[in-house]
């Protein structure tokens, strides 16, 4: 099945719907959500989603700063202003 979201999309979409109230999550929890929605079924490089969703909200030289903030080494929030 071919990926209708990128994954920063889909991380998107599982903070709003995961915590509703500060739109923040684990890494675990957002792949779980991503997992069981089948949000980005299509995977390349055998890179656990939780380690994928870490790299792109994190790292990805700054790219998606815009969008995510890191709380702690396990957590990110969805940044709304």
């Amino acid at each position: 099945m071919k990926n209708i979201l990128t994954l920063h999309e889909a991380i998107v979409i599982a903070l709003i719907n995961i915590n509703k109230e500060n739109f923040t999550a684990t890494f675990d929890e957002i792949a779980d959500y991503i997992e069981k929605r089948n949000l980005y079924p299509e995977r390349k490089g055998g890179i656990d989603l939780a380690k994928q969703i870490m790299l792109r909200s994190t790292k990805s030289k700054g790219n998606y700063s815009y969008l995510f903030e890191q709380i702690d080494t396990n957590s990110i929030k969805l940044r709304t202003k």
